[in-house]
């Protein structure tokens, strides 16, 4: 028995909540040094208190009502999941609690045992969190706004042009296009970019918690997370601004003179700070180095194959790019073993905004190969593939090789 005497006293003067003993008239008559902490006071100086000392004083009278109320019946319960509790310190500050009831007997009377829990920490967290989901449903209320804008411009500027039934009946189809676009787009905004700034939401607060010189690493780690959290924000933004760009006409192919083997070595030394462990990009050239090609528009559609081979092949697994150059037409391939497109989704794998039912969790927002489809046609060239689920995907890319049009 004086074991287990020891046991209990070693449990309530060691426990991690605060617990406070009420008799049915609601007087403290014991708590243990945790509860002293919390609420502010020394041993001894809340003992014969009422209950309502801990409780602020805009809110006593009413507690006291309620104490009474559930004396009168006591049973276990939880305070606090669905309501905002609020305890006094000494010093009359306050601060939001979690509190469970249980009510016990002895032989000298009726007792209620609370068990208090300090929820500050938690509430500064969910406030953070409510602010960034407001900031996430202004940038979706923005988005939209600024598509309803180009929907009614082009509402305008149909009513206003006089055109054949035909005419008006491919316009009217594009408005429902147009929509339909608006749509998606939100819903891809507000999914994608909630990610990664739920990512650095989180990793910025936990980064606080590490003070010491030797959590350097925990704290290093979550720097990383903050920063590819930002690189896919980034990657996410430069899809849409290209979807803008090329949907105004102001991307335009200007070929000009490129080392073939040089540009693609330095791009694929680029995009390998992407690849997971173990992952290779082997390269290989045969032909012609030297050829007239637009090198933003090659760049843009050699390392969007590539980053999709990364990201779509697990670690370990081989990424090809294989190039040939015979003076009239370079011919690209980009090979990987990843987890290759379902023969049922290939038909609209250059849709705007698709994504294969395979693609899983990966970060994408659907508009990578619709980006790549349109740099090549612009490029003059064509763009094909092959694909065998869980065993890969190969890309061909053909752009035509020559000399800037003359003006």
């Amino acid at each position: 028995m004086t074991r287990h005497i020891e046991m209990l006293d070693a449990l309530f003067k060691h426990a991690t909540e605060g617990i406070v003993v009420v008799n049915k008239e609601g007087v403290i008559v014991m708590l243990n040094p945790k509860a002293l902490e919390l609420f502010g006071y020394e041993e001894g100086e809340l003992v014969n208190q009422n209950i309502e000392t801990l409780i602020p004083r805009r809110l006593s009278k009413r507690h006291t009502h309620h104490r009474d109320t559930y004396l009168e019946s006591p049973h276990a319960r939880g305070m606090g999941s669905s309501l905002e509790l609020f305890a006094r310190r000494k010093d009359d500050s306050e601060f939001p609690v979690e509190v469970s009831l249980s009510p016990f007997k002895t032989s000298e009377g009726q007792f209620v045992v609370s068990f208090v829990i300090d929820i500050t920490e938690r509430k500064k967290q969910e406030s953070i969190i409510q602010e960034a989901n407001q900031e996430i449903q202004k940038l979706n209320a923005e988005l939209e706004e600024r598509v309803n804008q180009r929907t009614e411009e082009l509402a305008k500027a149909i009513h206003k042009i006089e055109q054949s039934q035909e005419e008006v009946m491919r316009a009217l189809k594009k408005e429902r296009e147009l929509n339909n676009m608006k749509s998606q787009f939100v819903t891809i905004a507000s999914h994608e970019f909630r990610t990664p700034l739920a990512t650095i939401l989180s990793s910025a607060s936990l980064i606080g918690r590490y003070a010491k010189s030797e959590e350097e690493d925990k704290r290093q780690k979550h720097v990383q997370r903050i920063k590819s959290a930002v690189t896919n924000l980034t990657e996410i933004l430069n899809d849409f601004m290209s979807i803008g760009k090329l949907e105004e006409g102001r991307i335009h192919s200007v070929s000009v003179f490129t080392q073939l083997p040089e540009f693609c070595k330095g791009l694929i030394e680029e995009i390998r700070g992407l690849c997971k462990e173990g992952q290779e990009i082997l390269f290989s050239h045969e032909g012609n180095k030297e050829v007239w090609i637009d090198k933003q528009l090659l760049r843009n559609v050699i390392f969007n194959l590539i980053s999709n081979a990364i990201k779509y092949s697990d670690p370990g697994k081989l990424i090809r790019l294989n190039i040939n150059a015979n003076g009239k037409t370079i011919f690209i391939e980009i090979i990987d073993q990843g987890i290759g497109i379902p023969e049922s989704d290939q038909v609209h794998i250059f849709d705007r905004f698709f994504r294969a039912n395979n693609a899983g969790n990966a970060q994408g927002t659907g508009l990578g190969l619709n980006i790549v489809q349109n740099y090549v046609d612009l490029m003059g060239g064509k763009v094909s593939f092959s694909s065998e689920v869980g065993k890969g995907t190969t890309f061909h890319v053909e752009l035509p090789d020559h000399l800037p049009s003359a003006i």
